[in-house]
C-alpha cells in the first residue's frame, strides 16, 4: 500500500479537500441516501468554500494525508463541539474523518486517529466527541476499539431526509 504523509492542511488545500470530502462522502453514503439530496449536500457541505472557511478559522484544524506524489487520500476535521450533548471547554468534536477506500485498513485509520488525539492534546482537549451514522457498523466497531463509547444521538439531515447518528465520546489519552 502506498504510504500516507500527514500534515496540517493549509489554505491552498481547500480544492483538494473539497474533492476528497465529496468523494469519501459519496462512497460512504450513496448506498442509502437519496441521489438528488446527496448531490446537493456534497456541493454544500463539501464545497471548496466550506473548506476555505474552515481552514481560515483558528478554532478548526484539518489534517490531510497525501501520497508521496501529493495526491490527497484522507483527512480529519476537528472543531469546537456542536452536538446535542453536554459539552465543556475541554471538548473537541472530530467532525470528519475519512480515508479513500484504497487506504482503509492496514492501520491507516488508527494512525490518523492517533494524530487527531495528538492534535487534541496540543489544543488542551480532554475529550473527543463525534457523530457516526447508525448504519455504519464498521465505523462504530472502529471507534469502540479506540475507546469511544456511545453518549447520545442526533439527527443528520441530507436534504429533507433525516438520518440517525450516534454520538460517541472518548478521553484524549
Amino acid at each position: 500500500m502506498t504510504p500516507i504523509l500527514w500534515r496540517r492542511a493549509e489554505a491552498r488545500d481547500a480544492a483538494a479537500l473539497s474533492l476528497l470530502g465529496g468523494a469519501t462522502f459519496l462512497a460512504s453514503f450513496a448506498f442509502d441516501h437519496p441521489g438528488d439530496a446527496l448531490i446537493a449536500h456534497v456541493r454544500d457541505a463539501h464545497g471548496e468554500a466550506f473548506y476555505a472557511e474552515a481552514l481560515a478559522d483558528p478554532a478548526q484544524t484539518i489534517l490531510i494525508g497525501e501520497t508521496p506524489l501529493g495526491a490527497p487520500v484522507g483527512y480529519a476535521l476537528l472543531t469546537p463541539p456542536k452536538l446535542p450533548v453536554e459539552t465543556g471547554p475541554d471538548d473537541l468534536e472530530l467532525k470528519r474523518i475519512y480515508l479513500l477506500s484504497g487506504w482503509q485498513g492496514g492501520g491507516n485509520g488508527a494512525a490518523l486517529l492517533a494524530l487527531v488525539r495528538e492534535e487534541a492534546r496540543r489544543r488542551g482537549a480532554k475529550r473527543l466527541l463525534l457523530a457516526v451514522y447508525q448504519g455504519n457498523e464498521r465505523a462504530q466497531r472502529f471507534y469502540a476499539r479506540h475507546g469511544f463509547a456511545e453518549t447520545g444521538e442526533t439527527v443528520f439531515m441530507v436534504g429533507d431526509v433525516p438520518f440517525r447518528d450516534l454520538i460517541y465520546a472518548a478521553p484524549v489519552t
